[in-house]
């Protein structure tokens, strides 16, 4: 019997977008065609194949997730705060607490999505080497903002975060107010100024604990890199200067220069980050195209209305003749 309790994620390149493409051609029903040709699949699958972030492996034996070694105590000091998630938790632990706190449906179109990202985040934590900081909340809210752009009603998308992060056993609060510190400063800075800082050559007195994380990362050998975490660094750079991450040639350099400040995988950052950045093109397009097919659906269902309106007052006339 399949045991769900052993699960790992497995998304690689459909990551975020297999479960928005899979839902969107179901929700669309009839116009597949057109949404095929605008929605990425996987070489030699389906789309409903390609929705295959879990598989029967256990998060503990996955080398994605794990590193023999334990975290590094000293650098867990430098404002890094280990997110506290029982390891034991499965991650259907952690989606039946996600659906106790938020009990409103959740719009088909995005579930996946949301449990896509949960999944993600589950394993992190559970993962002895992950350690929370700023910039992967950054990142969390930055994936989470973008991908869930358009969710309908509004209201809910700020009870589906809090409950995205409660169940993981985390402050919300703590993801939004460490995101929008980096933000603020960001904004403030150029874009060369902003790499000075990362790569911890400048300093600001209001930003100290800030920098300081920034210094247990490159100084922890054991730091556990995520794809929330580039696209922290990546929401960084655009925020400080737009102008740069939409060059090739300027963005390729600035993810050289910050992934050598914090020892990080330059090719994987860079990486993750195409794919990221494609995914959100590929995201816009397709909303376009629901956008369509609702309005599409919606004239239909106005002309059959219509119709039965103007056929009533006949069949009435027809009565009293008679």
């Amino acid at each position: 019997m399949f045991d769900r309790s052993r699960l790992r994620y497995d998304c690689k390149d459909t990551w975020l977008l297999s479960s928005y493409c899979d839902i969107l051609i179901v929700a669309a029903d009839r116009p597949q065609n057109l949404l095929h040709k605008i929605l990425p699949r996987c070489v030699g699958g389906t789309a409903k194949k390609n929705w295959q972030f879990l598989s029967a492996r256990s998060p503990i034996d996955s080398h994605d997730f794990t590193h023999a070694a334990p975290s590094n105590a000293a650098a867990a000091k430098l404002f890094i705060y280990k997110t506290q998630v029982n390891n034991n938790r499965t991650v259907s632990d952690t989606k039946r607490s996600f659906y106790t706190i938020h009990t409103r449906p959740i719009n088909s179109i995005y579930r996946r999505v949301v449990e896509e990202l949960m999944v993600e985040m589950h394993l992190l934590s559970a993962n002895a080497d992950f350690q929370y900081d700023p910039i992967y909340a950054l990142g969390v809210v930055t994936a989470f903002d973008r991908f869930m752009l358009g969710y309908a009603p509004e209201a809910d998308r700020l009870s589906i975060f809090n409950a995205l992060c409660k169940s993981l056993e985390d402050d919300p609060d703590r993801y939004k107010h460490d995101a929008h510190r980096l933000e603020s400063l960001a904004e403030r800075l150029s874009g060369s100024e902003l790499l000075s800082w990362l790569d911890r050559s400048i300093s600001f007195q209001d930003a100290g604990d800030l920098q300081a994380s920034l210094g247990a990362i490159a100084s922890n050998a054991q730091f556990k890199y995520s794809r929330l975490f580039a696209i922290g660094l990546f929401s960084l750079l655009e925020k400080a200067d737009p102008e740069m991450v939409k060059n090739q040639e300027t963005r390729n350099d600035a993810i050289a220069k910050v992934s050598a400040a914090l020892h990080l995988p330059e090719d994987k950052v860079s990486k993750d980050l195409d794919l990221y950045r494609s995914n959100l093109e590929k995201m816009v397009q397709a909303r376009i195209v629901l956008q369509d097919v609702i309005q599409a659906e919606r004239k239909k269902r106005e002309k059959r209305d219509t119709t039965k309106v103007t056929a009533s007052p006949t069949a009435d006339s027809s009565d009293s003749s008679n």
